[in-house]
């Protein structure tokens, strides 16, 4: 059996990390998997891709696309041209995606369209915002997909209520969590650490990447001044993205207790994550790990495709509604947030899961 393993962009390369090492284990034990890595270039950044394959210890990329940036259908289009003389050149049985970033859809199509069987690896999660660029890669690459890989019931529901056959949906758990916990005690203290004299519980962070938040000046500023207000004197680290990057340095935001640094590895990354006293976000992917390490976490958007972080978890979400804002601070900075629990099957072995999985599925 011969899999071909899409990657593009930073969230990947967590979850496709303990997948290649399952099949690794899997091949050391006498079954014939084997497995050809595509970094799609869509992440191009050394701190936004490049440091995961040193940290995580993922083999490098057989072949690196190099797409770069663009506009949406510009580094679409690029993948799929990519991607198609890939699969002309390597054949493969099995196309495995990750994720919900553009490489997942637009990589989903090209092997559908070549006749190659599909798996989806965190399938079915919904947010219902069709603003998202991700939730329309979520819609498409289900649509597409032979086998799906879930990391909750309510993804399952959401598949089941598409008309998806059960036999076809494999509850696993959750890959990003495996990378996590089988790193947590490598997690990493940032130089930035003693040059900013944190310590343990007494600092914020805040990640903001999505346009809802970030590509309008008015809506930006206000958002960062509240926060940077209801943070009192406590530090808040800012790991800035690229394109976020760009419109800071327009509206020259400074106030003494928001340090803006650039994009750090995952284990410098987590470690300044888990000794937080919260996270202030609107990422999908780090609500899941605040989570797990039991960190308070306000995430800036309506709506999440993430609901058992909220439910059973540490996260809340409070949009951009200023009230909402304020009021989780009060929760916050009082110490009476929620206790979160950790979800089912979140226990580090999604990824044997799902290639014992496969290994049925294809009789090895």
């Amino acid at each position: 059996m011969n899999i071909t393993i899409v990657a593009g962009a930073r969230p990947n390369f967590m979850k496709i990390a303990p997948i290649i090492e399952a099949i690794q284990n899997k091949k050391k034990e006498g079954f014939n998997i084997n497995y050809r890595l595509v970094h799609t270039g869509q992440h191009y950044d050394k701190n936004l891709s490049g440091t995961f394959f040193e940290e995580l210890n993922i083999p490098l990329p057989d072949i690196n696309l190099e797409v770069k940036s663009g506009s949406q259908a510009e580094q679409t289009a690029a993948i799929m041209i990519g991607f198609e003389k890939e699969l002309n050149e390597n054949p493969c049985d099995l196309v495995m995606v990750v994720g919900d970033v553009t490489s997942t859809m637009a990589c989903t199509i090209v092997a559908k369209k070549a006749h190659i069987k599909v798996t989806h690896v965190e399938a079915g999660i919904r947010s219902g915002d069709m603003r998202m660029p991700e939730e329309i890669n979520r819609i498409v690459t289900d649509s597409l997909t032979d086998y799906f890989f879930t990391t909750s019931t309510y993804a399952n529901q959401n598949l089941e209520q598409l008309g998806v056959s059960k036999s076809n949906i494999f509850f696993v758990g959750n890959v990003m969590i495996d990378t996590l916990l089988k790193n947590e005690n490598r997690l990493k203290k940032p130089n930035l650490w003693d040059q900013l004299k944190l310590a343990n519980k007494k600092y914020l962070v805040m990640t903001l990447h999505r346009p809802s938040n970030v590509d309008e000046e008015k809506q930006l500023k206000a958002l960062i001044t509240q926060i940077v207000k209801l943070g009192k004197d406590f530090p808040i680290i800012f790991p800035v993205h690229p394109r976020t990057q760009k419109l800071l340095n327009e509206l020259n935001l400074n106030f003494k207790n928001l340090h803006y640094v650039n994009p750090l590895g995952y284990l410098e990354f987590n470690y300044l994550v888990k000794n937080a006293l919260a996270v202030i976000t609107d990422s999908g992917g780090i609500t899941e790990e605040t989570t797990v390490m039991n960190v308070p976490c306000i995430t800036l958007r309506d709506s999440t495709e993430r609901p058992e972080t909220c439910d059973i978890g540490t996260n809340i979400l409070v949009g951009n509604d200023s009230g909402k804002i304020e009021n989780a601070f009060k929760i916050l900075l009082s110490g009476t947030w929620k206790q979160g629990s950790i979800p089912k099957l979140w226990d580090g072995q999604a990824a044997e899961r799902i290639v014992h999985h496969l290994s049925h599925i294809f009789k090895l």
